[in-house]
């Protein structure tokens, strides 16, 4: 069900050195919304809503073809996960980032850190962005308390958090209840 993502996974995935894949999408889709109904959605942004996503996120779009994991319950949105696959320094990591229906951020799980385990950051970095919403403070710096020691991992994660939300708001943006409805 979840192939392009395990190959994410496993790219991400130590190869005999330190690192370490914590959650499949599946383990991580039932932790962010037990109970729920989630049906995996494919789009397509065309050209001007990926440079309204890199700008909104301060950051390049890989590509322009998003999987939104959208979960209900009793035919209400639930919430919508993203999963980022991105380098920190020289190795991959892989996140998912939940977005409510009200636009803020709600978690974000590490799927997979393949960097040494000393730059991952503990949990309560990964908490404060929980309720944030898309707005310019949302950077190392400023809204984000940043991390002695692993400010590339803070980094990576804060530019993941803004793409996640700026995809969201762009694809919300296409009509109202966009990723509610279908």
């Amino acid at each position: 069900m979840f192939p392009a993502l395990l190959s994410l996974l496993l790219l991400a995935a130590p190869q005999g050195g330190p690192g370490k894949v914590y959650l499949t999408p599946e383990e991580a889709l039932a932790l962010a919304f037990p109970g729920c109904v989630v049906e995996r959605r494919t789009e397509y942004l065309d050209k001007a809503e990926e440079k309204r996503v890199e700008a909104l996120a301060r950051a390049e779009l890989e590509a322009r073809v998003v999987r939104p994991y959208v979960a209900t319950r009793d035919g209400k949105l639930v919430g919508t996960a993203y999963f980022d696959a991105h380098r920190v320094r020289t190795k991959n990591e892989v996140l998912m980032l939940v977005v409510g229906p009200d636009e803020r951020l709600k978690r974000v799980e590490v799927l997979s850190f393949a960097e040494p385990l000393e730059y991952l950051p503990k949990p309560a970095f990964y908490a404060q962005f929980a309720g944030k919403k898309l707005e310019d403070g949302l950077a190392v710096g400023r809204d984000v308390r940043g991390i002695a020691g692993a400010t590339l991992s803070a980094g990576a994660t804060s530019e993941a958090v803004r793409r996640a939300l700026a995809v969201h708001r762009v694809l919300a943006e296409r009509a109202p209840a966009a990723l509610a409805a279908r």
